[in-house]
């Protein structure tokens, strides 16, 4: 009875040891990438961004916290990755070749949606701001609802498409779809579904056409509300090279096939504090 004891309990330890060293493995070749999904920036230095004259949301995040991440992902060497640099290095068939001054760096993705003005704003101050005491441009990757564009809201405005070309054309935006009107996508028939995804590419395309030799913007679409069905992605995938979603995951890259159409992205939201962000880049999770 003790023998069989001794061989139960050395079965059990062999076993627990050989998934954490799986765990390990798997780990090792492994890489990782945070794709972080921020709705409003707010400034709060500016009276007009805060009660009582402007309501607070959830999803809001203050520049001065954001300016602290930021700061700390340049100083740490960070890729910051566009929508299509992700495509073309990581998912694609056929990847092309890393660049050399690419090679080896941690990567990240901070994306913003739905394009609101203030948002815009701040992120433009940030971004020549880094560029300023860093030499370095970062990437942000915007999810826009186009129909929306220069138009003032019942809470926030919008920002226009001279907004969002003066960031294109400095090189700090990546302008990409959420769909032309921000609606569920799950509960479209067939014809609204591909009008609303096919809206959102002409208007993003005809605001920056001399601006986007490479034809990039509009390429890449963030689900409104985070939800994806096996319709949304049949259609989605037959204009779109990729599509992002909400699940407050890492992308995790391997020799693996992966859904190029639901990629994970970490929702942000005001409770989060920056040593969290930073701990989500380096690898540690919700």
């Amino acid at each position: 009875m003790i023998i069989r004891k001794k061989r139960l309990t050395s079965f059990l330890l062999a076993l627990i040891l050989g998934l954490v060293l799986t765990r390990v493995m798997f780990e090792t070749i492994t890489d990782e990438i945070a794709i972080f999904g921020f709705h409003d920036i707010i400034n709060l230095d500016n009276p007009n961004e805060l009660p009582p004259k402007r309501s607070e949301f959830d999803g809001d995040y203050t520049k001065q916290d954001l300016e602290k991440f930021i700061d700390s992902l340049v100083l740490d060497n960070y890729w910051f990755l566009s929508s299509q640099e992700l495509y073309d290095y990581f998912l694609s068939v056929n990847k092309k070749k890393i660049p050399d001054e690419h090679k080896g760096q941690k990567k990240v993705m901070l994306t913003v949606d739905d394009g609101y003005k203030d948002a815009h704003v701040n992120l433009m101050s940030l971004a020549e701001s880094i560029e300023e005491k860093y030499g370095k441009k970062i990437k942000i990757v915007w999810f826009l609802n186009p129909s929306f564009l220069g138009i003032n809201g019942v809470e926030l405005d919008h920002a226009s498409c001279e907004d969002l070309r003066t960031g294109l054309e400095k090189g700090f935006y990546d302008l990409q779809s959420h769909g032309a009107n921000h609606k569920d996508l799950t509960t479209l028939k067939v014809k609204d579904l591909e009008k609303e995804l096919l809206n959102s590419q002409q208007i993003l395309k005809e605001c920056t056409q001399d601006l986007d030799p490479n034809k990039t913007v509009a390429s890449h679409i963030a689900y409104p509300f985070g939800e994806v069905n096996d319709q949304v992605e049949k259609y989605v995938s037959k204009y779109y090279l990729s599509g992002y979603l909400y699940n407050n995951l890492p992308l995790k890259l391997g020799w693996w096939s992966r859904n190029n159409y639901r990629i994970p992205r970490v929702s942000i939201h005001s409770r989060i504090p920056v040593k969290k962000l930073v701990w989500i880049a380096s690898g540690g999770w919700l």
